[in-house]
């Protein structure tokens, strides 16, 4: 092989090139690798018409003698003048990393759909307020929650540190060996884990702001200890529970804490973003089981079958009025 020798200065270009070529691999060898980006969700609906609404949401607008489209104006006109809420709302969403319009949507779509809203977050206070001090707990039959879950079937959940994944498998073992079923001489209702242990004044009702489920608020009680800085829950302590969820301060914690499970739940699971579709993620507010959901999705999109997530008669509305809710903000 032939020894080709440079003149002085053709030796310190090589040499300059060569420490750039170093540097640059050292560089590059010690970048964190890009990872993949989940697919977004495009904006707006996918359906062209509002979805059905259930009847059970028309039978209670009716009983209340008013209409969807005047509970949407009251809840919209509440926010536009309290000032302080948005503020609340803003600050909260920021500490979870979501936009504070998945918020708005969420709070438009219960107080549309399920529940009237007060006409001042005041009134919020005072409700939650009335609750404090009151002696009740979750039970059914007699049972409180505690001596439930020391039954054998709930062992294979004490593995679980965390509350999402401890009340996960706990509700996990509700449905598959509890529900609708008789076990130990106890015969169980055919019925939601929450529905019959954890609202002990109205069944298959939620409360305050956020109409928070006080199952839920347990299994994010972790996350929101994490991210709000509040005391985490205690099954034992009923009172406690319903505090947070009717608290409004509180409760707007809880509401972030769920919006954004379902943010993560969707990318993780189903390689999907809905982080910019707020009516998905008011749909999934709506109905929960967000990992149920993620699967299931996941599984239509690797079929071919499906592309994106589809929203629901309440998260629709949110798609449809987004240029006036994002204008409270």
């Amino acid at each position: 092989m032939a020894i080709v020798c440079l003149p002085a200065q053709g030796q310190r270009i090589v040499l300059g090139i060569s420490r750039i070529f170093i540097l640059a691999i050292a560089i590059l060898g010690s970048a964190p690798a890009i990872s993949h980006a989940a697919d977004r969700v495009p904006p707006g609906n996918r359906n062209a018409e509002q979805p059905t609404i259930p009847g059970a949401s028309v039978r209670r607008t009716k009983a209340g003698k008013t209409s969807f489209d005047l509970k949407y104006e009251k809840v919209r006109d509440l926010l536009r003048m309290d000032s302080a809420l948005i503020g609340k709302i803003k600050k909260t969403a920021a500490a979870y990393g979501i936009a504070p319009i998945h918020m708005i949507g969420a709070i438009v779509g219960e107080h549309t759909y399920n529940v009237d809203a007060y006409d001042s977050l005041q009134s919020y206070y005072v409700k939650a307020a009335s609750y404090a001090g009151n002696s009740f707990r979750f039970a059914y039959d007699g049972e409180g929650i505690a001596d439930f879950l020391k039954r054998p079937e709930f062992a294979n959940c004490n593995v679980f540190s965390d509350s999402y994944r401890l009340w996960t498998c706990r509700e996990d073992v509700w449905q598959d060996r509890f529900r609708g079923k008789t076990v130990g001489g106890t015969s169980f209702p055919d019925n939601r884990f929450s529905a019959v242990f954890f609202q002990p004044f109205y069944a298959g009702q939620t409360f305050g702001l956020g109409q928070i489920n006080p199952l839920t608020a347990l299994m994010l009680s972790d996350l929101v200890a994490d991210k709000s800085g509040y005391p985490k829950l205690d099954e034992t302590d009923a009172a406690g529970v319903y505090k947070a969820i009717m608290d409004p301060d509180i409760s707007l914690a809880y509401m972030a804490a769920v919006i954004r499970k379902s943010i993560d739940d969707y990318k993780s699971i189903a390689d999907v973003d809905i982080s910019s579709n707020p009516g998905v993620t008011a749909t999934l507010f709506n109905i929960g089981s967000t990992q149920q959901r993620a699967r299931a999705l996941a599984a239509k999109r690797a079929s071919g079958a499906a592309q994106w997530p589809e929203e629901n008669y309440y998260g629709w509305l949110i798609n449809d009025r987004l240029d006036e809710l994002e204008s409270l903000l």
